[in-house]
């Protein structure tokens, strides 16, 4: 396994620790506001959503690349897209979550009531590691583009391989050929010139 491998273990693994993080707060604070206020907020149910979404996909991505080779959950063509839709609902839940934050508790989080407190700190832990989901896939998403389109250009078949697999050093081009010369054709190096040939056989002794 190559860096590129490790990176995108080390990160799927982080991504997959901040959703289950979400998951915990957003599921508590929609079940805090249903039993004071009978009611939930958007970003609530859109975090949940979302940190489902990666729960369930992200350890996939993992677990089978890791035992079977060649899976078509780890393919870049269909990882890439994929990672792109999960980056654009974290930074949605993220946006949402800051703006409930500024219109709610606008002053900070320095209410006496237990409960608000608890809320405003919810708040505030959701809209921190939605956004940390959201740059930590969008950096390694926009990398892995790149890179993927840096070894196509040097003839390496990678959308159809695993980030694992891809190797930035490897060069599947065409051969070089050889220069043509200005007359047409390729430039043959010439034989090197020869000597007269040596007399073969017996020499006679010249007669008087």
């Amino acid at each position: 396994m190559g860096a590129l491998g490790i990176v995108r273990i080390v990160t799927l693994s982080l991504s997959l620790l901040f959703s289950i993080i979400v998951l915990g707060l957003s599921a508590h604070l929609i079940s805090l506001t249903l039993e004071y206020f009978n009611l939930y907020f958007v970003f609530c149910a859109l975090g949940v959503a979302t940190a489902v979404l990666t729960f369930f996909t992200i350890p996939v991505m993992l677990i089978v690349d890791t035992m079977r080779q060649g899976a078509f959950t780890s393919m870049v063509v269909v990882e890439l897209p994929w990672l792109f839709v999960l980056w654009i609902l974290w930074v949605a839940t993220g946006a949402l979550t800051a703006n409930a934050d500024v219109f709610y508790f606008p002053e900070g989080c320095i209410y006496i009531n237990d409960i608000t407190q608890q809320a405003c700190q919810e708040f505030k832990a959701i809209e921190a590691f939605a956004f940390l989901n959201f740059i930590l896939l969008m950096i390694y998403t926009i990398a892995i583009l790149v890179c993927a389109i840096v070894s196509a250009t040097r003839g390496n078949d990678v959308w159809l391989g695993s980030v694992k697999t891809m190797d930035l050093g490897r060069n599947n081009g065409t051969a070089a050929q050889p220069p043509v010369s200005q007359y047409g054709g390729s430039a043959v190096s010439s034989p090197p010139p020869q000597g007269p040939p040596h007399p073969t056989g017996t020499p006679h002794s010249a007669q008087v």
